[in-house]
């Protein structure tokens, strides 16, 4: 049985640090998330799409190598996307991207309990309302998660922007999403003030990643802070996406996932809540310290945690 059906985007991440050769490693915020899923033991399916091209062969094989069950709209494929990630002398990551997103309406074999999706597949033209209407009839059988994970430079202005997120969040159980996301996306109120806007329209938990400032979590009822965990950084490259499996890891532990969960989703302890944000924390953790979008395994995740 498949857990997780996750539906977006892979890229084929371009690193440049100054003075060192480039390196090639498989991403794309959803497809990372499918494969800190498999990573942690879950059987997982992406619906993606991906070229036949050299860096497709490459993802194709990272994905596999996790145990990740590759779904296509069944049309030929394009190009493979890719990003250019340039890194600063601290890690952090600014991206150039050449993406495609044209998901056509497709019908799927596989069924899973949680669906996650996000970023540019639930965004760009003109594969973003299939992904949506897809969701939307999923989510019946299914608990829905949803992370924007905004690329400003593959964008219009936030306004357009914000109702089309705004959509996704409507419908969703769970939404994370970064301070920097919420910054783009509704300047001048803090994340706080975001989260609780988010929960007006429909998600029972928001989850918000802060860097170094740790995380937040909030229900219309309970809330949590987590600190970050301390890591030696190397760079931050799919730290939010291994944050964001582990987080689903967590509450899948805890049969907190599934449409007949929803019910228990929405009644959350602080507790609770703390208990999920330093599963996630200590994933990402493990990521930034290390090269590329590369989170731990359950073995891994387990000694970060002790």
């Amino acid at each position: 049985m498949t857990d997780f059906l996750v539906i977006g985007e892979c890229v084929a991440d371009i690193v440049r640090t100054p003075g060192r050769p480039d390196v090639t490693h498989p991403g794309g915020s959803p497809a990372n998330v499918a494969y800190g899923l498999g990573r942690l033991g879950h059987p997982t399916a992406l619906l993606t799409q991906l070229g036949t091209d050299r860096l497709g062969e490459l993802i194709t094989a990272h994905l596999r190598s996790a145990g990740v069950e590759l779904l296509t709209d069944g049309r030929p494929p394009a190009a493979t996307p890719s990003a250019i990630v340039t890194l600063d002398d601290r890690g952090r990551a600014d991206y150039t991207f050449d993406i495609h997103w044209s998901l056509a309406p497709t019908a799927l074999a596989v069924t899973a309990p949680h669906v996650h999706f996000g970023s540019l597949a639930a965004l760009l033209a003109p594969g973003a309302e299939a992904t949506a209407a897809l969701v939307a009839g999923l989510r019946a059988g299914a608990t829905v998660s949803y992370d924007p994970n905004i690329r400003p430079a593959l964008l219009s202005s936030p306004t357009e922007v914000r109702a089309r997120v705004e959509r996704c969040v409507a419908l969703s159980d769970l939404v994370k999403a970064s301070d920097e996301d919420l910054q783009w996306l509704y300047p001048g109120r803090s994340p706080e003030q975001a989260a609780a806007h988010w929960l007006t329209l429909g998600p029972a938990l928001v989850l918000v990643t802060r860097g170094g400032a740790g995380a937040l979590a909030v229900t219309r009822d309970a809330r949590a802070e987590g600190p970050a965990t301390a890591a030696e950084v190397v760079d931050t490259v799919g730290a939010g996406d291994s944050f964001m499996s582990a987080t689903l890891d967590a509450l899948a532990a805890r049969a907190l996932l599934g449409a007949a969960a929803r019910a228990s989703l929405r009644s959350l302890t602080g507790a609770t809540l703390a208990a999920v944000l330093r599963h996630a924390g200590a994933a990402a953790a493990v990521t930034v310290s290390r090269a590329g979008a590369n989170p731990p395994d359950h073995r891994e995740l387990a000694a970060a945690l002790s």
